[in-house]
């Protein structure tokens, strides 16, 4: 005999099985989790032996360029112009070849400031440069 349920064949269902959805989900995380790290470093290499290591730089190879929000260069305390700033820095430079550049502006001062002192850098030279910033506070 067979059994009849309350049950009516056409009845719509009122909740939807997640469960497949839950599994396709944590699947992609474990992909996306497994080929992040290859992503970074995607092309394996063996580098060559050589070159110098990286030197501290000492107090006296560096010089710090503060440009004042009106507009003067400084080192050491005395306000100069470009022309000035470029002789000092040539001497500095054929004096110390590790000489390296820290440039301080005002976050107000024009960039053609800076784009100054990077192209009077780059004329003659100096390639090891910094730029002074505020650490992020949070």
């Amino acid at each position: 005999m067979r059994r009849f349920s309350q049950r009516n064949p056409l009845v719509t269902l009122n909740d939807i099985n997640i469960t497949p959805l839950l599994d396709l989900a944590f699947v992609l995380l474990i992909i996306f989790i497994i080929t992040t790290p290859l992503l970074e470093q995607s092309v394996r290499l063996d580098l060559p032996q050589g070159g110098a290591e990286n030197a501290k730089a000492t107090k006296d190879d560096i010089r710090t360029i503060e440009i004042t929000p009106d507009g003067f260069y400084k080192i050491k305390r005395r306000n100069l112009n470009i022309k000035e700033l470029e002789a000092r820095l040539v001497e500095d430079f054929k004096a110390n070849p590790k000489l390296a550049i820290y440039i301080r502006a005002d976050k107000k001062e024009a960039f053609e400031k800076i784009v100054a002192v990077l192209n009077v850098c780059e004329k003659h030279g100096i390639k090891r440069l910094d730029f002074g910033t505020k650490p992020d506070r949070k």
